[in-house]
């Protein structure tokens, strides 16, 4: 079974976040620090919302900055995050070879909808996984060993496609083969990640070549 991250690995959208983050702090005269972007960048949309009103201090309820950083984030979702290269055609051909593939994101509900609408994406995937809706950030380890449990599967026969060191991390302790995709967002983790997953890819027309060869 293929479990397939969103955001970063099938589609082009953790700089959307990066934008959407100096944007909300920018209309409060503020900038993100290293520290902030990390946190906020390996959280679930509620953790991250609670984090930055209580990093900054700010009067905003969770629920307002959550409800502000979707207003900015959904038309890009909607009508502007293109698909990473490559990942399309990998789909189809993961498809046509009867692959069971499974969607595991911690995409904002709303925002992974409007995604696999735009793409025409949700064809492929029997089942999605949202972090946000089980509670569990991907960095935790019962974020994997729910979804495992929910397909009544062993984690030997799955393999994890995913840009995120930390979720990374966490499927290959729950015994998931890992292969790790490159994402701009990650650059500076990419040495970690070749020494990390099974396998590192830059794009998943690596693995086209592969197959088509």
């Amino acid at each position: 079974m293929l479990l397939f991250d969103l955001d970063g690995t099938l589609i082009d959208s953790n700089g959307v976040w990066v934008e959407v983050d100096e944007a909300f702090l920018a209309r409060r005269g503020l900038t993100p620090t290293p520290e902030y972007a990390h946190t906020v960048g390996h959280s679930i949309f509620p953790v991250a919302a609670q984090f930055t009103r209580d990093y900054y201090g700010l009067p905003d309820s969770a629920q307002d900055i959550m409800a502000e950083w979707l207003a900015l984030a959904r038309d890009a979702y909607a009508r502007q995050v293109p698909l990473k290269p490559g990942a399309l055609a990998f789909l189809r051909r993961c498809r046509a070879a009867g692959e069971e593939m499974v969607l595991t994101t911690a995409c904002v509900p709303e925002l992974c909808r409007a995604v696999l609408a735009r793409h025409a994406l949700g064809g492929f995937f029997s089942a999605v996984f949202s972090a946000q809706e089980l509670g569990l950030e991907k960095r935790d380890p019962r974020y994997f060993q729910t979804v495992l449990e929910r397909l009544d599967v062993s984690a030997g026969a799955c393999t994890l496609f995913e840009d995120s060191p930390g979720a990374c991390r966490t499927a290959r302790e729950a015994g998931i083969r890992v292969v790790g995709v490159y994402d701009p967002f990650y650059a500076a983790y990419e040495a970690e990640m070749r020494t990390l997953c099974h396998r590192y890819i830059r794009s998943f027309d690596e693995l086209l070549r592969e197959t088509s060869g």
